[in-house]
């Protein structure tokens, strides 16, 4: 895939396709792509940079080498022991800022989960709107092994994987199978892990098939929609967003080129080898 790198960082990597896909990596293999404080700050500029690029149709999550992302970093989980408790809600601010970025990012965003996903991990992967990953990922809220709590990423992962199944994991720390996470719905498939590459590249191909603007929009809908609970306002909301896309560019250009029975210019896209 022709890419092109976005900004030099020392824990990720991010890079834009022609064809408007941002991937954004978890680059510490040698230490699992554990989080460390550098990692946190790195991942709020990452976000912000996909924000601010208006050629971004939709981001990957993805991590490199063996495991999507083992947790905490050891040495900074030992630095963390020795801070005091304001100075540890400060840490916990930062991730808690990375984690609502991630939630709220405009585009689409797909976790691809590889190996091991364990404590925070588990958080990226509940901020993203689908997640997909190998049979034999495995999966582990293993905070309370280690005396700790999975407090800020507790939100997001009742969302993702339901408030019962939540409890179970959280309380047990027990680990659980790629394929078990499909079941629960933590992820949208499984595949076999020589499948992955080309799973990710089927998914590409469906969003890229997708007007940029109306998943922008529908992402923003679904926000406001949360659990469906229809409120006067709310039902307000959804009839200017209707009529709002009905009448934008990409709205008119869809919508004339369904009845025309032509593609949309969406998708006549640069292709990645040009």
């Amino acid at each position: 895939m022709n890419e092109h790198s976005m900004t030099d960082f020392s824990t990720l990597e991010l890079t834009v396709s022609q064809t408007g896909v941002a991937t954004l990596w978890l680059n510490r293999p040698d230490k699992n792509n554990a989080f460390n404080a550098a990692m946190i700050a790195e991942l709020l500029a990452a976000l912000d940079a996909v924000k601010a690029n208006p050629a971004v149709r939709f981001l990957l999550l993805r991590g490199h080498g063996r495991h999507f992302s083992a947790g905490a970093d050891l040495e900074w989980m030992r630095a963390a022991a020795e801070l005091d408790y304001n100075a540890n809600l400060q840490d916990a601010r930062e991730l808690a800022e990375v984690m609502v970025s991630l939630y709220q990012l405009p585009v689409p965003t797909l976790a691809v989960v590889q190996g091991a996903a364990y404590g925070g991990a588990l958080g990226l992967i509940s901020c993203c709107d689908m997640a997909i990953g190998s049979l034999d990922s495995q999966f582990c809220l293993s905070e309370v092994r280690i005396g700790l709590t999975p407090a800020v990423i507790s939100p997001f992962v009742v969302k993702a994987l339901g408030e019962r199944q939540a409890r179970r994991y959280a309380l047990t720390a027990e680990a659980f199978s790629g394929e078990q996470a499909a079941a629960m719905g933590l992820l949208h498939a499984a595949y076999p892990a020589s499948e992955l590459d080309q799973a990710v590249e089927n998914w590409c191909a469906r969003l890229l098939g997708n007007s940029p603007a109306a998943m922008r929009a529908t992402k923003g809908l679904l926000q406001e929609v949360k659990h469906g609970e229809l409120s006067p306002a709310l039902r307000r909301y959804t009839e200017a967003a209707i009529a709002r896309i009905r009448v934008s560019p990409e709205g008119q250009e869809g919508l004339n080129a369904f009845l025309a029975k032509r593609d949309p210019n969406w998708r006549n896209l640069p292709t990645d080898t040009d």
